[in-house]
């Protein structure tokens, strides 16, 4: 495996280090921007910041790859990402952190695009699921940790910013000394609503309010927690196990949905999600232990439910089809992210931080309903069913992943 991993080892440290800062990054500015009185509402733009510039990295940087090849923009985008949390410990106000959020979405989009891309055509097609499966642990090992970090540092001080920045710097060393060609181009997505809507209403609907949820819940989560009473190190592990749970949970999800009619999984799952949803809401705990297990049966929920979209759309996307509606998916979800914190950070602001639920609650309420209605009405896929293949968190999802997952399933 050692054989295996030594050409694309240049671009699993890249990576790490990118996703390491962005760990602190991400964590440190909502916490900062409690500690400096920043509205909820401010707070949740930054979430719709970020997923604004993601969606437009997403879009955007196949053609600058075409234009300067993949070390120059790579180095760029990392870049570009170390000068936004820099900038973000100079200019302490709400609207330059909502800007800069969003070119720092931009930055993490398109290097994530530009490492698929090479580790696809350094990886040949018998071990290329093994080092994808090791380059997403790699990539929440070193988010995971980065948020950590807030334990150990003063989020009211300038080290935090400047430790991301040095990883974001470093980010960059490992690509360009690397002497590795370039890869193929990138894949260009576009959205096609109607398309996508004929191909499958369920997946366009749910993946909608599913990219509204998590954004809403992955961008305010730290702010809830510190608005209840929970210490630095709590909200820190606070923000980290949802996500672990939800890469934990698409084992059994993964099984159930191969075997059933993925609507009723996506039924069941969403159906978990609220009932974490009502706990937060209606139980109110106040004990660190209690707030971190609703937080890792909501995260098990919610991050286990794209993939299921994702393998229910692609059922229906017939030969060739699934490049096409996973990308388009994953444009339909950014929209849904753009809208979750800003409504979220809205009701924080004006009722009380467990509004969160209340907006969360909602879209799964939507998902559950509409996914009801549908089966229905049309019949469930039996013949020629793919496979469910595990993914990250679509906040981290580019259109180069489904290439790499399309070329896993079909090789």
């Amino acid at each position: 495996m050692l054989r295996q991993l030594i050409p694309v080892s240049a671009l699993l440290l890249g990576s790490a280090c990118l996703l390491f800062a962005g760990g602190i990054n991400g964590l440190l500015l909502p916490i900062r921007g409690g500690i400096e009185g920043f509205t909820a509402l401010s707070l949740g733009l930054l979430g719709t910041g970020w997923a604004l510039g993601y969606v437009a990295g997403c879009v955007m940087t196949a053609s600058l790859v075409s234009r300067v090849g993949h070390i120059r923009a790579f180095s760029a985008l990392a870049a570009l990402a170390g000068i936004t949390v820099l900038a973000s410990a100079i200019a302490v106000t709400p609207w330059a952190w909502i800007a800069l959020r969003a070119v720092c979405g931009f930055a993490f989009a398109g290097a994530a695009m530009i490492v698929e891309s090479w580790l696809a055509d350094k990886s040949p097609p018998s071990t290329r699921g093994r080092v994808f499966g090791i380059y997403t642990m790699v990539n929440l090992t070193a988010s995971t940790a980065g948020q950590l970090m807030l334990t150990v540092g003063d989020p009211g001080g300038f080290v935090l910013f400047a430790a991301a920045g040095i990883f974001y710097a470093f980010a960059l060393v490992p690509t360009a000394i690397s002497t590795s060609a370039n890869p193929p181009a990138l894949v260009r997505v576009r959205l096609d609503l109607p398309g996508l809507w004929r191909n499958s209403p369920v997946a366009v609907f749910a993946v909608f309010f599913v990219g509204m949820s998590n954004s809403a819940f992955g961008a305010m989560a730290p702010v809830f927690a510190d608005r209840i009473g929970l210490s630095l190190t709590t909200i820190a592990i606070f923000t980290s196990v949802p996500i672990l749970a939800g890469a934990i949970a698409q084992i059994p999800v993964g099984i159930l949905s191969d075997r059933l009619d993925r609507r009723r999984v996506l039924v069941g799952v969403a159906a978990l999600a609220l009932a974490a949803d009502g706990a937060f809401f209606f139980l109110q705990p106040q004990d660190p232990g209690a707030n971190l297990v609703l937080a890792a049966a909501l995260g098990g929920s919610i991050f286990a439910m794209y993939p299921i979209i994702v393998a229910h759309a692609n059922d229906h996307a017939g030969e060739g089809g699934s490049i096409r509606v996973s990308g388009g998916l994953l444009l339909v979800f950014g929209l849904g992210s753009t809208v979750g914190p800003l409504i979220a950070g809205y009701g924080m602001t004006e009722y009380a931080a467990r509004a969160l639920f209340v907006v969360t609650a909602a879209a799964h309420v939507l998902i559950i309903a509409f996914a009801i209605l549908r089966i229905a009405t049309s019949k469930a896929v039996v013949e020629d069913k793919g496979s469910f293949v595990p993914a990250g968190s679509a906040r981290a999802t580019t259109p180069q992943t489904a290439v790499l997952i399309d070329d896993l399933v079909t090789g």
